[in-house]
Parts: structure tokens; sequence; C-alpha cells
């Protein structure tokens, strides 16, 4: 390997260890002082939207609010650079959050004039989506994505079959109570129906008559049972993901090592 080659290689190491992994000094340290930016610029975003304020230090809330984009701006460059295929992070969900962090300050520099000022109030509570970076520097964070990642379809199904309960029972009740007590339609029924299984309860629509109330009885203890499922699947994913959390990362394409012995990446062959 030619040695300007190399000593690029080792760089680019030593910044992806420092931007991507929380387990070495700069990482930690790297990682603190991006979590209390990303909370003071969120800071700003809310501060800004209210209007007293706005009038009074619009002008230094502007200011602060480019000099925190400038700084994501360098972060997200540094992370392209850092990692051996660009492509990959910038596809990924941090990778669209680091970039949607950015993005809104940018935009709203061609979107000028009083008509859009709609827009640009969009744009500015986009800003606020940076909080979502934090979870990339949080262990248990880390740890409940992947959790909810490997849980998705059993959650996906369970989700589904409440879907098919609410229709069933929200149809049974638009034929039981009718249009005077309030269950207008079917759509009205199923929006009842989700209410009472998921043990909100507004209130706002409620049964009459013997047997609807008999049904919605029969609802609201299911409601019980359906509220557990979710966590159950959650639960057994969370001890799993705990233990995977430890496993390396390939610092060419982020591809998670699971095989402690491995000495290259068994998804782009990059040596470990």
């Amino acid at each position: 390997m030619h040695p300007g080659k190399q000593t690029f290689e080792n760089k680019r190491e030593k910044l992806y260890a420092i931007i991507f992994e929380s387990d070495t000094v700069g990482g930690k340290r790297f990682d603190i002082a991006l979590i209390i930016t990303i909370m003071l610029s969120v800071i700003v975003v809310m501060v800004d939207s209210v209007s007293e304020i706005n009038e009074t230090y619009g002008s230094l809330l502007y200011f602060v609010e480019w000099f925190f984009t400038i700084l994501f701006s360098i972060e997200y460059i540094l992370r392209l650079i850092s990692i051996g295929k660009p492509a990959h992070y910038a596809k990924s969900f941090f990778g669209i959050i680091d970039l949607l962090s950015i993005l809104p300050t940018y935009v709203s520099l061609f979107i000028p004039g009083s008509q859009n000022l709609i827009a640009i109030r969009i744009l500015r509570v986009l800003r606020i989506f940076r909080i979502l970076k934090l979870v990339q520097y949080m262990y248990e964070s880390r740890v409940l994505m992947r959790a909810l990642h490997a849980s998705r379809r059993k959650i996906e199904v369970f989700l589904f079959t409440v879907l098919i309960l609410a229709i069933i029972f929200g149809s049974l009740m638009y034929l039981i109570e009718g249009e005077e007590n309030g269950f207008t339609s079917i759509p009205r029924g199923v929006y009842w129906a989700i209410v009472t299984l998921t043990t909100v309860g507004y209130g706002d629509i409620s049964p009459k008559t013997g047997p609807g109330q008999a049904l919605a009885a029969v609802i609201m203890i299911m409601g019980y049972g359906i509220i557990a499922v979710p966590t159950g699947i959650v639960t057994v994913e969370l001890s799993h993901a705990g233990k995977r959390e430890h496993n390396r990362v390939c610092s060419e394409c982020s591809t998670e090592i699971d095989d402690p012995g491995a000495k290259y990446c068994k998804n782009c062959g990059w040596k470990l």
C-alpha cells in the first residue's frame, strides 16, 4: 500500500473511532459535546418559536442557528469521510436524521418573502428532529432500537390483529347502538372501539343500551390483555438486544460483527 494512502487510512480509522465508537476517551468526549450541542440547538429552535422573544432577539437567534447548522454540517461531512462506504451511512436512519438536521436552514435561504412564512415555519420545526440524533449516542436507546427492529414483524401482525378486532367491534356497536346513541357510522364505531381497546376512554361517545354496554365491557377487559402483548414481545427482544450491543462494528460498511473471533467483515471483507 502506498505510504500516503496508508497514512490516510490510519487517520480515517482514528476519526471513525472518535465519531462512531463511544467506548474510547475521544469517542466519549465527542458524544458528550455533541449531545450538549444538540440540546442547545433544540432549545434555540423552541425559544425562537415564541413571538415575544423572536421580536427582541430574532437576529441573535438567527446567528446562533447558523452557528449550530455549520457545526452539524461539519460533523455530517466528517462522518461521511470517516466511513469506508459513505453512501451506506447516508441512506441509513441516522444518516437521514443527520441530513434533516442541517437541510432546513439551507433550504430556508431559497424561500424568501412573506408569502412563504408558513413554509419557513415548517422548516424551522423540522430542526427539532435534531433531538433524534441523541438516540445514537445513548446505550439504552440503541438497545431499545435494536429490540424494536427485531420485534417489528411480530408487532406488525399484532397491530393488524387489533385493527381487525376494532373493525369488527366497531361494526357491531354501530348495529347495536345506532345513530341515535352517537354511533353515526361504522368509522365512528371503529374509532370508539380503538379508544376503548387501548383503555384511553375519552367518553365523547358511549353505549347506552344493555347489549352495547355488555359488548363494551368485553372490549375493555380485552384491552388489558392486548396492552400486555407488545410489552412481552419487546421485553424478550430487549434481553437479546442487550447482548448484541456489545458486538463489534465494521468501520468500512458499519455491519455488526457478532463473531468475537472474526478477523474480516462478513459483508465487505474489510480487515477488522
